[in-house]
């Protein structure tokens, strides 16, 4: 921590304990398919409560040239994350489509799955700040981590999820039984005397493991923006926190933004390089966010201005 007070993590903790429970037990109470229109309207909302929690920054920690920085570190950290986050949605959709889990049941899979990635990255930010603190040269480590990664997702070497393989989801049932009956939306029932979980729980528990594989390249995007915990949680929390109404918003969309893992690719490259660099050669935050807004927003008009190319129509046409 720097200069965040404790009252500032307090009172962020309390928040995220207000929106989840006004999420969960108001506006959500009951399983529904979540429409577009609602999923858009929550979009915007978390969008807005970012920006408000930007001034929040400035205005608590002074109004001055310092606190200026802090904020422009939250919102850069807050849309990498945001952007990568839309690289993981990709993976979600997969994981229902091969679980066959319910438009209904979706958002409350989400809502636990988000549960579960906040208190982890907590644990991973505050690993990862001690890591850089204590040793400086892993810096360069993680900076060329994440060239590495830009430069496979570029190539096409996507992040695979095989749920039968996994060792995490083998070891939960090795020592936890699980029906193969569906039971609506619930994550445990009561059969012959003893508590076993439903293929629902299971879809909870790969989509952890999803973003915590994901979370290993963005984590470290964000410490190459700010090593202050309270920067780089907020901002991960935040984006973390959208990412379930941004999937609703886009699930039907995604294949229009076929250039935009280009995009991703080029902002994982970059931020490697600024660690990489960090020694030599300082770039400043302002510009951090500048080119990461233009990277991030020409790959999404670029999509835009050129369709995806179907091979199957192309080759009817030249029959």
């Amino acid at each position: 921590m720097e200069n965040e007070s404790p009252l500032m993590w307090l009172g962020f903790a309390v928040f995220i304990i207000i929106m989840l429970w006004l999420d969960l037990g108001v506006f959500n109470k009951k399983s529904h398919k979540v429409s577009i229109r609602e999923s858009l309207g929550w979009t915007f909302a978390w969008m807005a409560l970012a920006g408000l929690f930007v001034l929040g920054i400035y205005w608590q920690l002074g109004m001055n040239h310092q606190a200026e920085n802090k904020a422009i570190e939250f919102l850069t950290g807050y849309i990498i994350e945001e952007s990568l986050s839309i690289d993981n949605l990709f993976v979600i959709i997969l994981i229902f489509n091969y679980f066959h889990v319910k438009a209904q049941y979706q958002h409350k899979v989400l809502f636990w799955g988000i549960i579960g990635a906040l208190l982890m990255r907590l644990v991973l930010i505050i690993a990862g700040v001690t890591l850089i603190n204590t040793f400086g040269w892993i810096m360069y480590v993680f900076g060329a981590f994440l060239v590495i990664t830009g430069i496979r997702m570029a190539l096409g070497a996507e992040k695979e999820i095989h749920p039968e393989k996994n060792p995490i989801v083998l070891l939960f049932k090795r020592f936890f039984p699980v029906t193969h009956e569906d039971h609506g939306d619930r994550f445990f029932v009561r059969q012959a005397a003893k508590w076993v979980a439903t293929p629902l729980f299971i879809v909870v528990l790969v989509v952890e493991i999803s973003d915590l594989i994901f979370a290993v390249d963005s984590i470290p995007a964000v410490l190459a923006i700010t090593r202050d915990p309270f920067i780089v949680y907020t901002s991960n929390a935040f984006a973390i926190l959208g990412l379930r109404s941004l999937f609703f918003a886009l699930s039907g969309l995604l294949d229009l933004f076929h250039y935009l893992k280009y995009g991703l690719s080029l902002v994982l490259i970059f931020i490697g390089m600024k660690m990489v660099l960090t020694d030599t050669f300082h770039i400043n935050t302002s510009i951090s966010l500048l080119v990461v807004g233009l990277i991030l927003g020409t790959s999404v008009i670029i999509s835009l201005i050129r369709p995806p190319v179907d091979d199957a129509g192309d080759a009817e046409e030249e029959l």
